[in-house]
C-alpha cells in the first residue's frame, strides 16, 4: 500500500474535516483544505504523473518547493503512484520547481513542472520558461480519483533513503517525540526540507491524525494571533 493510502485511509470517514490550513504571511493569505480537497489534488497529481510521464513505483520525482498547500498535493500525489521523492533533479522523471526556479529541461531529460504557488490554485500568470510545464494548469485536467496500476510494496523507496514502511514508522516515532496526537491542531513554521523537515512538518502530524496549520514566511509577531484564531495545541517552530 502506498504512503498516501496509509495516510488517507483513516481520514476518509470525515472528508469535510479541515486537514491543512496554510498561511503565507508575506502574501497575507489563508487557505484551508479539507481531507477531500487535499485527496482530490493528490489524485490529480498522481494521475498526471502516471499518464504524462509514465511514473512507476520507485521512479524518482524531485520536489524543490517550500512548505505550501500545493506542495502537499504534489508530494501526496507522487507517493500515491509510488514515486521516490528526492531533493536532486538529476535522474528524476519530473522536477517540481517554484516560478523562480530553473526552467527548461534538466540534465538527463528530466521534465520540469513549475508550481505557481497561487493561493487560489490558479496556474502561472504567464507562460512557463521554454521546455517547462505549468503544473496547475496541466494537472487540474486529470482525474479526481486514483488507483495505483500495480501494488506498491512497503519496501518501495519513498523519501530520500527511506522506504514506505520506514517512513511511516519514522513519522509515527517523531509524532510521539514531538507530542502530536490525534485531534491536535499543530502550528508549524518548519520548512519541508528533505528528509527531516518533511517528516516532522508534514508527515508526523498527518500520520498522528492531527490538523496542520502551516505558516510560510512567518511573521513572529503574528504567531500568537494564529494560535488564538486557529486554537492550536502544539507548536513546531523553526
Amino acid at each position: 500500500m502506498s504512503l498516501t493510502d496509509r495516510l488517507f485511509r483513516p481520514l476518509l470517514s470525515q472528508p469535510a474535516r479541515p486537514l491543512i490550513t496554510h498561511y503565507d504571511d508575506a502574501a497575507g493569505t489563508r487557505v484551508e483544505l479539507s481531507v477531500a480537497t487535499l485527496a482530490n489534488w493528490a489524485a490529480k497529481t498522481a494521475n498526471w504523473l502516471v499518464d504524462e510521464f509514465d511514473v512507476e513505483p520507485g521512479d524518482e520525482v524531485a520536489v524543490l518547493l517550500p512548505a505550501h498547500w500545493q506542495t502537499a498535493g504534489v508530494l501526496l500525489g507522487a507517493w500515491w503512484c509510488g514515486a521516490h521523492v528526492v531533493a536532486e533533479p538529476t535522474g528524476a522523471r519530473v522536477a517540481f520547481v517554484t516560478p523562480d526556479g530553473t526552467g527548461g529541461t534538466a540534465a538527463g531529460g528530466t521534465a520540469v513542472a513549475v508550481v505557481a504557488l497561487d493561493p487560489l490554485g490558479r496556474g502561472l500568470a504567464s507562460a512557463p520558461p521554454e521546455g517547462a510545464l505549468d503544473y496547475l494548469a496541466e494537472a487540474r485536467l486529470s482525474g479526481d480519483q486514483f488507483s495505483p496500476l500495480s501494488p506498491i510494496g512497503g519496501d518501495t523507496p519513498a523519501l530520500a533513503s527511506s522506504t514506505v514502511d520506514e517512513l511511516v514508522e519514522r513519522a509515527r516515532e517523531r509524532a510521539t517525540e514531538l507530542g502530536i496526537a490525534a485531534g491536535d491542531r499543530v502550528l508549524s513554521t518548519l520548512e519541508w526540507s528533505i528528509p527531516g523537515g518533511l517528516v516532522d512538518g508534514l508527515l508526523a502530524p498527518l500520520v498522528a491524525g492531527a490538523n496542520l496549520v502551516q505558516v510560510t514566511n512567518a511573521d513572529p509577531a503574528r504567531l500568537a494571533d494564529r494560535r488564538r484564531a486557529e486554537r492550536t495545541t502544539v507548536d513546531l517552530l523553526a
